[in-house]
């Protein structure tokens, strides 16, 4: 990905010089994460807990949230590189996502992204980088624990700038969901339809923020070429690796589609191809589609 040189966003918090350690509290609140159930997973191999008590509480079960003192907000250090590429795919979407509101007579508000370690609080509760990168509806703000990154690569088998740029524009994907009001009516729905049902309607959510990180890059390459050999293989890795299906057979499960919140892995990878060649919110309308 050619990243280097180009524009860096201002709206980047770093927060790790006071980063809080080991696990702290388990997640209260309704954060939306490309990792959930991606870090769900792992946490049972890493810290033996069961994938489905995490999963429980990730999505608003009633875990206690718990008090972390917060670190000073400052800029990141102008010799990291990695905080320096997060700040440069984050200005990235800026450009791409003003742009599109204004063309659509509105104006985007530009998000947050916060660089953690451990644990920092939100307005979705106690985030946790247990929970892989996130976004939280109630202070529009992403947070990521760059950690996640190694995890991505390492555990994951997903390596690559232009996969960590897709976690990124996911995320991002989920900020435009809420300034849509989308995420609002996603939310309603809870307690209304059924466990089976909501985790479909979970599903749609998750492959329009994964279309609408394909709409990012279509049109940050039809203005700054910024795709290199390689790069679309690389999210289309990604996108294959944190599917639902992909990640119940290696927790060493069986797959169960009921249970699926993310979508499978080839949804998911259709999902965001269909954003990224066609570039239009329109094309991204899951919630209408008959088929994933």
């Amino acid at each position: 990905m050619k990243w280097e040189g180009n524009r860096k966003s201002d709206n980047v918090e770093d927060r790790r010089a006071g980063g809080g350690g080991g696990l702290g509290g388990l997640v209260g609140g309704r954060g939306i994460g490309i990792g959930t159930i991606v870090i769900a997973l792992l946490g049972g191999w890493i810290f033996g807990i069961n994938p489905l008590t995490i999963l429980s509480l990730l999505s608003g079960g009633g875990a206690p949230t718990a008090q972390v003192e917060q670190a000073p907000a400052q800029r990141p250090p102008a010799d990291d590189r990695m905080a320096k590429f997060v700040s440069t795919v984050l200005a990235d979407t800026e450009d791409v996502w003003k742009d599109v509101f204004t063309k659509g007579g509105a104006t985007y508000a530009e998000p947050k992204l916060v660089l953690f370690r451990g644990v920092t609080p939100t307005a979705c509760g106690t985030g946790q980088a247990a929970m892989g990168p996130f976004y939280c509806p109630g202070d529009q703000k992403v947070y990521i624990d760059l950690g996640f990154y190694q995890t991505l690569k390492d555990r994951l088998g997903a390596p690559g700038d232009f996969a960590q740029a897709y976690v990124i524009a996911h995320e991002v994907g989920h900020h435009v969901q809420n300034l849509l009001g989308i995420s609002e009516k996603m939310d309603n729905m809870r307690g209304r339809v059924s466990q089976v049902e909501f985790n479909g309607l979970s599903v749609r959510l998750e492959l329009q923020a994964d279309c609408f990180a394909g709409v990012w890059a279509h049109h940050a390459q039809n203005s700054r070429q910024i795709l290199e050999n390689g790069d679309v293989e690389e999210a289309m890795n990604a996108a294959a690796k944190i599917g639902d299906d992909a990640l119940q057979r290696a927790g060493g499960g069986a797959v169960v589609p009921d249970s699926f919140t993310h979508g499978s892995s080839a949804q998911r990878q259709r999902w965001f191809n269909s954003g990224l060649q066609g570039g239009s919110l329109k094309g991204c309308d899951t919630f209408s589609a008959r088929q994933l």
